[in-house]
């Protein structure tokens, strides 16, 4: 009887034992079904996916994960779930893209957050735009603070500036950009620009970025060094930066110098742009240096051979030449004869003829062939003739007083002939009187 007992209580035993055993499988089969994971999905005899230490993922999740496949307004990403996610081209860039393989490409290792989840439909949203934004404020926020400088390559070009992917969109405002004006930025896009953080704005979602303060401290560090360096006469090569109507600024190393109008070239300049365009590399020797003010005054035709020291080798006193009639004046006519070498025919030496005003002979701009009658380098003074070019005419005295000895003769004859005949006529009568 005691024997029959226990083979009962065993029996029961293991009844209970397979019982509890079959009540933990089908609560493991409910907990992957709730997962979305099918068990019996692959069949029977297939190999079933390894599911171990896979958690159940949620909207806001941020997760890692590798790019498998790139479309052009979507990414496909695997992040280890039991598919793969998609990142939308809005969600790959807090900048504008046109093609998702401008932000990412096969392979990249990426951040990411999940925005939608959809385990029925398999369909798995991910964000890689919100994942940058977030470190980049922060990122940004620090850089604020210490005033480090930031490196963005520029991705659109804008109305009113710039706009760069510093991991969320930044803006650099046109007159931040350079420290000089610019009129066209069309051919900024891609370049990789070194910026300082102005301004952020998180709940506007701004951020205001210059390169121009980044230039102008350089700028301010490299000018002492530079100015105190500086020596007058000194011959230095330098870059056109920009022109202006008073003259151009040209860039020697770091710092700008005014290179007047009057300093261009050695003859008449009306518009810098006659002589120079921006970008231009030139020779300039400096002509004054003020530390204080922070001035450099330089010219690009003090580098080159002066007008008059050209003309002193080609010109020879007596020799007659081309020039044009450039200024008239009271006293005479100012005529250039080579290119910046202007000398005076006094008004004597304008006609044979006596003249109130040059203007009653000559005009501006006009062509006349002069005669060389002093040549001074040194002094820059050229005295001209225009009249020794020409034929004198016969003079006028000679002949008035030719005209007048042949009238007198005739008058002479005219009065003998008449006093003969008074004395023939009244000789008799007169001698009556007696």
């Amino acid at each position: 009887m005691q024997i029959l007992y226990n083979f009962d209580f065993a029996q029961d035993a293991l009844g209970y034992g397979l019982l509890i055993e079959e009540v933990f499988q089908m609560t493991e089969e409910t907990r992957l079904e709730e997962n979305g994971m099918n068990p019996e999905a692959n069949g029977p005899g297939e190999s079933q996916p390894d599911l171990t230490g896979m958690t159940a993922l949620k909207k806001g999740d941020t997760v890692k994960g590798k790019i498998v496949k790139v479309e052009n307004d979507q990414a496909f990403v695997d992040i280890g779930y039991k598919y793969d996610g998609i990142i939308p081209i809005r969600e790959i860039s807090s900048v504008h893209v046109d093609h998702a393989a401008e932000a990412v490409e096969v392979g990249q290792e990426v951040e990411l957050k999940v925005v939608t989840i959809d385990d029925e439909r398999e369909r798995l949203i991910l964000s890689k735009r919100q994942v940058d934004s977030e470190k980049a404020w922060n990122e940004l926020q620090s850089k604020l603070e210490s005033g480090e400088i930031i490196e963005a390559v520029v991705t659109e070009v804008v109305k009113g500036g710039l706009v760069v992917n510093v991991g969320t969109r930044g803006f650099i405002p046109a007159s931040m950009v350079e420290r000089h004006y610019v009129e066209d930025f069309s051919d900024y896009k891609g370049r990789t620009l070194r910026l300082r953080v102005k301004e952020l704005d998180r709940e506007k979602n701004k951020v205001i970025l210059s390169q121009k303060d980044v230039l102008d401290e350089e700028y301010e560090a490299r000018k002492q060094e530079i100015l105190s360096g500086l020596q007058v006469g000194q011959v230095l090569e330098g870059t056109v930066q920009r022109l202006t109507p008073f003259g151009v600024f040209v860039d020697i190393g770091g710092i700008d110098g005014l290179v007047h109008i009057s300093e261009l070239a050695w003859h008449h300049v009306e518009k810098a742009s006659e002589v120079v365009k921006e970008g231009d590399k030139v020779q300039v020797k400096v002509l004054k240096v003020d530390p204080q003010a922070e001035r450099i005054s330089l010219s690009i035709k003090a580098t080159q051979e002066g007008p008059w020291e050209k003309a002193e080798k080609e010109f020879r006193v007596g020799s007659v030449v081309d020039g044009v009639v450039k200024r008239l004046v009271s006293f005479g006519a100012f005529v250039e004869i080579a290119p910046g070498v202007e000398g005076l025919v006094h008004i004597s030496q304008i006609a044979h003829r006596h003249i109130g005003t040059p203007h009653e002979v000559l005009k501006e701009g006009q062509e006349v062939k002069v005669k060389i009658l002093d040549f001074n380098a040194s002094e820059k003074r050229v005295s001209l003739s225009i009249k020794e070019t020409e034929d004198a005419p016969a003079p006028k005295a000679e002949r008035q007083r030719h005209d007048k000895s042949i009238d007198n003769e005739n008058i002479s004859a005219g009065n003998q002939g008449l006093s003969l005949t008074l004395g023939e006529r009244f000789g008799d009568k007169l001698s009556k009187l007696k």
